[in-house]
């Protein structure tokens, strides 16, 4: 029998205010949803997940830091940081884990400062502008990783 696959999903500044944080943007979808589906399609999957939202970048690179050795893969909102950020992409790059980043909106329809990402030439995949189905496409896309590796 396989081991269950653990995977932590990370949330970046602001994304505790899905639902009511430009809705035009983002969707009407909560962040509590977003893991509810999550957690759902995770027994589908047979594996587990784990949820952090922080507002701060220490606490996602302390996060993803304590992930190694204790999951199989991370999947990353870093919302702001995906484009300031070379700590969060320097501690990817450290874990040596794979992390699928994700955006619910499409970043490359936006501002020019949203088109560069230093997280993704560390990160196996990048799903953006799918709204909160990139959450789970994010997760199935994760396991097959992981069941492939």
């Amino acid at each position: 029998m396989k081991p269950v696959k653990k995977i932590l999903v990370l949330n970046g500044p602001n994304l505790n205010l899905l639902g009511l944080r430009e809705p035009g943007i983002y969707g009407s979808e909560t962040l509590e949803g977003i893991n509810a589906a999550l957690l759902s399609l995770a027994g589908e999957l047979s594996c587990e997940v784990d949820f952090l939202q922080s507002n701060s970048e220490g606490a996602l690179v302390d996060a993803i830091q304590q992930a190694s050795g204790r999951v199989d893969g991370i999947i990353i909102n870093p919302a702001a940081y995906t484009h300031t950020s070379v700590a969060i992409r320097d501690a990817i790059a450290a874990v040596g884990l794979p992390v699928i980043e994700v955006h619910l909106s499409n970043v490359y329809k936006r501002e020019e400062f949203r088109h560069k990402s230093l997280i993704a030439p560390v990160a196996v995949g990048q799903i953006a502008g799918l709204g909160a189905d990139g959450y789970l496409l994010a997760l199935r896309g994760m396991v097959s990783y992981l069941n492939r590796a």
